[in-house]
């Protein structure tokens, strides 16, 4: 009885542990300057952040997306979008995000 009452305890830490820790807000800010893109937002792990791209004109479009998390350096990111194609840009960081921002800026070529 005590090997079955020890074993309930132990492996209760294991089922506390949240299937969704490493799940942070993302800020989506969008300035797309007559580019037709799209922008759509996703965490990867807990220190990263990615933005998917696809671009839907006829034209193609050079974008630049900037990875904000706080006190560390932004990362940026840069992608010229041929009519049709997409992308997936990342921002990793060396500490676990709390809050990511993520500013995609866009032009038409």
């Amino acid at each position: 009885m005590n090997k079955l009452l020890c074993l309930a305890f132990a492996a209760l830490p294991l089922s506390a542990v949240p299937l969704t820790a490493f799940a942070f807000p993302i800020e989506l800010e969008k300035k797309l300057n007559g580019a037709e893109v799209s922008a759509s937002t996703q965490e990867v792990d807990f220190n990263m952040g990615a933005v998917q791209l696809y671009n839907y004109g006829r034209a193609a479009a050079e974008c630049t997306a900037v990875f904000r998390n706080g006190p560390e350096a932004p990362r940026t990111r840069k992608v010229t979008l041929q009519p049709g194609k997409d992308a997936l840009l990342t921002g990793r960081f060396t500490a676990q995000v709390i809050k990511m921002r993520i500013r995609v800026t866009c032009k038409p070529v």
